[in-house]
Protein backbone atom coordinates (compact mmCIF):
# COMPACT_ATOMS: atom_id res chain seq x y z
CA UNK A 1 0.00 0.00 0.00
CA UNK A 2 1.66 3.09 -0.90
CA UNK A 3 1.69 5.77 2.11
CA UNK A 4 -0.45 8.86 2.16
CA UNK A 5 1.19 11.89 1.48
CA UNK A 6 0.61 14.73 3.25
CA UNK A 7 1.38 18.43 2.54
CA UNK A 8 1.67 21.04 5.44
CA UNK A 9 0.45 24.31 4.61
CA UNK A 10 2.52 27.15 6.37
CA UNK A 11 0.93 30.76 5.82
CA UNK A 12 0.12 33.84 7.21
CA UNK A 13 -1.97 36.75 5.10
CA UNK A 14 0.88 37.70 2.60
CA UNK A 15 3.39 34.57 2.70
CA UNK A 16 2.83 30.70 2.55
CA UNK A 17 5.35 27.61 1.50
CA UNK A 18 4.21 23.95 1.26
CA UNK A 19 5.92 20.95 2.83
CA UNK A 20 5.78 17.06 2.02
CA UNK A 21 5.59 14.17 4.83
CA UNK A 22 6.13 11.30 3.29
CA UNK A 23 5.30 9.54 6.89
CA UNK A 24 7.10 9.27 10.36
CA UNK A 25 10.60 8.73 10.63
CA UNK A 26 10.97 10.91 7.16
CA UNK A 27 10.83 14.60 8.51
CA UNK A 28 9.77 17.14 5.96
CA UNK A 29 10.42 18.24 2.65
CA UNK A 30 9.64 21.52 0.86
CA UNK A 31 7.23 21.69 -1.85
CA UNK A 32 9.37 22.54 -5.47
CA UNK A 33 7.53 25.79 -6.90
CA UNK A 34 5.42 25.78 -3.70
CA UNK A 35 6.37 29.35 -2.34
CA UNK A 36 4.59 32.14 -2.43
CA UNK A 37 4.58 36.22 -1.29
CA UNK A 38 1.99 38.23 -2.21
CA UNK A 39 1.52 42.53 -2.01
CA UNK A 40 2.12 43.27 1.71
CA UNK A 41 1.70 47.22 1.59
CA UNK A 42 -0.25 49.29 4.59
CA UNK A 43 -3.42 50.65 3.75
CA UNK A 44 -1.87 54.10 3.40
CA UNK A 45 -0.17 52.85 0.56
CA UNK A 46 -3.07 50.92 -1.50
CA UNK A 47 -5.73 53.61 -1.01
CA UNK A 48 -3.81 56.99 -1.28
CA UNK A 49 -6.99 58.55 -2.82
CA UNK A 50 -9.63 60.74 -0.29
CA UNK A 51 -12.32 58.68 0.10
CA UNK A 52 -15.28 58.99 -2.09
CA UNK A 53 -18.31 62.04 -0.92
CA UNK A 54 -21.86 61.51 -0.22
CA UNK A 55 -25.03 63.79 0.79
CA UNK A 56 -26.94 63.09 3.61
CA UNK A 57 -30.51 61.36 2.90
CA UNK A 58 -32.37 64.26 4.25
CA UNK A 59 -30.71 67.78 4.94
CA UNK A 60 -27.54 69.25 3.50
CA UNK A 61 -24.98 67.28 4.85
CA UNK A 62 -21.88 65.97 3.49
CA UNK A 63 -19.24 63.13 4.52
CA UNK A 64 -16.97 60.76 3.68
CA UNK A 65 -17.57 56.98 2.76
CA UNK A 66 -15.75 54.33 4.06
CA UNK A 67 -14.83 51.00 2.60
CA UNK A 68 -16.42 48.03 3.72
CA UNK A 69 -13.22 46.64 4.70
CA UNK A 70 -9.73 47.80 5.03
CA UNK A 71 -7.86 47.15 1.45
CA UNK A 72 -4.67 45.68 3.21
CA UNK A 73 -7.40 42.95 5.00
CA UNK A 74 -8.94 42.95 1.40
CA UNK A 75 -5.33 41.86 0.14
CA UNK A 76 -5.04 39.28 2.79
CA UNK A 77 -8.42 37.56 1.85
CA UNK A 78 -7.37 37.59 -1.67
CA UNK A 79 -4.38 35.94 -1.07
CA UNK A 80 -5.81 33.36 0.49
CA UNK A 81 -8.16 32.75 -2.08
CA UNK A 82 -5.25 32.04 -4.43
CA UNK A 83 -3.73 30.14 -1.79
CA UNK A 84 -6.67 27.80 -2.06
CA UNK A 85 -7.17 27.80 -5.35
CA UNK A 86 -3.79 26.42 -5.93
CA UNK A 87 -4.51 23.56 -3.53
CA UNK A 88 -7.36 22.78 -5.48
CA UNK A 89 -5.51 22.42 -8.49
CA UNK A 90 -2.78 20.19 -6.92
CA UNK A 91 -5.17 18.07 -5.65
CA UNK A 92 -6.99 17.49 -8.59
CA UNK A 93 -3.57 16.58 -9.81
CA UNK A 94 -2.95 14.00 -6.89
CA UNK A 95 -0.29 15.83 -5.35
CA UNK A 96 -1.75 15.14 -1.88
CA UNK A 97 -3.74 12.95 0.28
CA UNK A 98 -3.89 14.96 3.15
CA UNK A 99 -3.48 18.47 4.64
CA UNK A 100 -2.24 19.61 7.92
CA UNK A 101 -2.89 24.23 7.80
CA UNK A 102 -0.68 25.92 10.11
CA UNK A 103 -1.81 30.26 10.23
CA UNK A 104 -2.79 32.81 12.12
CA UNK A 105 -6.55 32.37 13.41
CA UNK A 106 -7.67 35.28 10.77
CA UNK A 107 -5.87 33.40 7.78
CA UNK A 108 -7.19 29.84 9.12
CA UNK A 109 -10.89 31.40 8.49
CA UNK A 110 -10.14 33.18 5.29
CA UNK A 111 -8.50 29.53 4.18
CA UNK A 112 -11.30 27.43 5.13
CA UNK A 113 -14.11 29.49 3.75
CA UNK A 114 -12.15 30.14 0.61
CA UNK A 115 -10.92 25.81 -0.04
CA UNK A 116 -13.00 23.83 -1.82
CA UNK A 117 -15.30 20.91 -0.11
CA UNK A 118 -12.56 18.10 -1.57
CA UNK A 119 -9.63 19.89 -0.23
CA UNK A 120 -11.62 20.76 3.20
CA UNK A 121 -12.50 17.11 3.72
CA UNK A 122 -8.43 16.65 3.05
CA UNK A 123 -7.64 18.72 6.34
CA UNK A 124 -6.80 16.34 8.86
CA UNK A 125 -5.60 19.43 11.95
CA UNK A 126 -5.56 23.30 11.43
CA UNK A 127 -2.58 24.71 13.83
CA UNK A 128 -3.37 28.41 15.02
CA UNK A 129 0.33 29.55 14.74
CA UNK A 130 2.46 31.67 12.77
CA UNK A 131 5.76 29.55 11.48
CA UNK A 132 5.90 31.69 8.61
CA UNK A 133 9.70 32.56 9.77
CA UNK A 134 10.46 29.39 11.44
CA UNK A 135 12.88 27.52 9.08
CA UNK A 136 12.03 24.04 7.70
CA UNK A 137 14.24 21.90 9.68
CA UNK A 138 12.49 23.35 12.55
CA UNK A 139 9.14 22.54 11.95
CA UNK A 140 8.61 19.27 12.94
CA UNK A 141 9.39 19.89 16.43
CA UNK A 142 6.60 22.81 16.63
CA UNK A 143 3.80 19.89 14.81
CA UNK A 144 5.26 17.07 16.76
CA UNK A 145 1.72 16.75 18.64
CA UNK A 146 -0.28 17.01 15.52
CA UNK A 147 2.14 15.03 12.71
CA UNK A 148 3.79 11.61 13.76
CA UNK A 149 7.25 12.54 12.55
Amino acid sequence: MKPKITWILIADGARARVLCHDGPGRGVAAVPDALFEASHAPDREIDADKPGRTFDSVGAGRHHKEPRTSPHRQQKADFARELAQMLERRRGEGAFDRLLVVAPPVTIGDLRSSMSKEVRGRVIAEVAKDLTHVPNAEIDRHLEDVLAV
